[in-house]
């Protein structure tokens, strides 16, 4: 994929756009409002993922950590990879036993029947593949990623996928903030993001969005079983089934021993 520079931030090719993003925001990330449900969200992944002390969990776009964190205090090891170098150092920073960090880009893992569950929350990797390349870049590129998270996996492990709701995005679109690009399921948004001194720039955001057919057939390409697939938000993770009215599905699957 193209590297795209953003803002002005920095002027370095980078592995991805995600990257300048997150320089920008620094710690200033955990002060949005849909990163407070980490507790919830965890409470209900160790239920439907059947996590238990002593598992070994893949968090793929941790972001800071705050996921990988709160499941390492409950006695799970967890290994948080994520493109932003920052957001690595920010994740390290007070982490507890057994949770560890480092710089990867999701869409190139390399395990290999490593782990018993794998995360990927709140577009942290799996739909922020795209990047506003257009047609120089192959129609599914959040696949790579999903095709990563399935290899990682042990026999029988499980997957809790979060992926934005193509049904919410256009019912919600403000074409006065951005557009979406109805071929590839993408939504563009260049909005105003703050950092940590709350200096503001202006940035671009894409995210792809997906239906819950896309979700299975695309779980089912790389060799997963799909158990469950639920419309849920941030903070408020429950068993719903897929409605129009919730910003993001969660995917819960497996491989198949």
């Amino acid at each position: 994929m193209a590297s795209a520079r953003l803002g002005g931030v920095n002027d370095e090719p980078r592995d991805h756009w995600f990257e300048d993003l997150a320089d920008h925001l620094g710690s200033a990330y955990l002060r949005y409002s849909f990163t407070k449900g980490t507790d919830q969200e965890v409470r209900f992944l160790v239920g439907a993922l059947g996590l238990q002390p002593g598992m070994r969990v893949l968090d793929v776009g941790c972001g800071p950590g705050r996921h990988a964190h709160a499941l390492g205090q409950l006695g799970i090891a967890v290994h948080g990879v994520d493109i932003s170098e920052k957001f690595v150092e920010l994740a390290r920073d007070g982490v507890p036993s057994g949770v560890t960090f480092e710089r990867l880009d999701a869409r190139e893992l390399g395990f290999v029947a490593e782990f018993d569950a794998v995360i990927s929350l709140c577009q942290g990797a799996f739909g922020l593949a795209d990047g506003g390349g257009g047609s120089t870049i192959p129609l599914d590129p959040d696949g790579a990623v999903l095709d990563g998270i399935a290899r990682a996996l042990k026999p029988g492990g499980r997957v809790g996928v979060s992926a934005f709701s193509a049904y919410f995005q256009v019912q919600w679109l403000d074409p006065e903030r951005g557009s979406f690009d109805a071929e590839r399921g993408v939504n563009h948004e260049r909005t105003d993001i703050k950092d940590e001194a709350g200096r503001s720039t202006e940035m671009d955001l894409w995210t792809t969005c997906f239906t819950p057919r896309e979700l299975r057939l695309l779980a089912g390409r790389s060799g997963l079983v799909v158990d469950h697939l639920w419309s849920v938000r941030p903070g408020e993770y429950a068993p719903n089934p897929p409605d129009l009215d919730h910003e993001e599905f969660l995917l819960v699957a497996h491989r198949p021993s």
